[in-house]
């Protein structure tokens, strides 16, 4: 932790959460992930060495409490310092749509943390009762298949295909499905544009955009519109 040597309440801040990936960690654990693994998918980024240490240091400063539950299995909780940290993340996001989100770069369009967000977004008791297999083919920047298989108890993001047959087939570039994801163009748009297309079930396809909840950063990323950003960073 890097010590500032003043006596101002946002340096102090800033010694806490300033440091790199502290911030984002701090988003998985507002958004409800409470296990290391699941942090860790989220952040593919952060070696896991780190993303001990950096847990360790919320630990600490008492922003986070480490719980062991059920079957031994750590958990990572927020206190009540940590929890009024949404307000900090919801501001920064804010700022972040306004002044600092522009064209996406090659390597942060990931299909795999666009559908392990996804994955927590979904409105389970909304889904039909059984299961229903999303097969996502996603081309662009980014090639891939893959697959979400939806239950009400659960919500599983699959590599390799599931051996269930599959009730929705989403065909999408990449790049447009990032922009459906976070508000900037609506879904029916994204279709017209044919930068999505569904194959399945007619009930499936008509079900879907209500399955979702869509990114929490939806309404700050329509709000900026499409103003381009004047803050950069390579």
């Amino acid at each position: 932790m890097y010590m500032y040597g003043q006596y101002c309440p946002v340096a102090r801040a800033s010694e806490i959460l300033a440091d790199r990936w502290t911030p984002l960690i701090v988003r998985e654990l507002l958004a409800g992930i409470r296990h290391f693994n699941e942090l860790d998918r989220g952040l593919p980024g952060i070696s896991r060495a780190l993303l001990v240490e950096r847990l360790r240091r919320l630990q600490r400063s008492g922003l986070v409490e480490r719980r062991i539950a059920q079957g031994r299995v750590p958990e990572y909780h927020l206190t009540q310092a940590g929890r009024e940290l949404q307000r900090v993340i919801d501001v920064l996001g804010g700022w972040g749509a306004r002044w600092a989100f522009g064209e996406p770069r090659r390597t942060e369009l990931d299909p795999l943390v666009l559908l392990w967000w996804m994955r927590r977004r979904v409105h389970r008791h909304r889904l039909p009762p059984g299961r229903i297999v999303l097969e996502f083919d996603f081309h662009g920047n980014r090639r891939g298949t893959y697959w979400l298989v939806l239950k009400r108890s659960d919500v599983s993001v699959c590599l390799q295909h599931p051996k269930f047959a599959i009730d929705l087939r989403v065909t999408a570039d990449i790049a447009g499905f990032y922009r459906v994801w976070l508000g900037q163009i609506s879904l029916g748009e994204a279709l017209r544009e044919r930068l999505v297309r569904f194959d399945g079930v007619p009930a499936v396809v008509r079900a879907f955009p209500r399955w979702f909840a869509w990114s929490p950063m939806a309404d700050a990323v329509r709000a900026a519109g499409p103003r381009p950003s004047t803050v950069t960073s390579e």
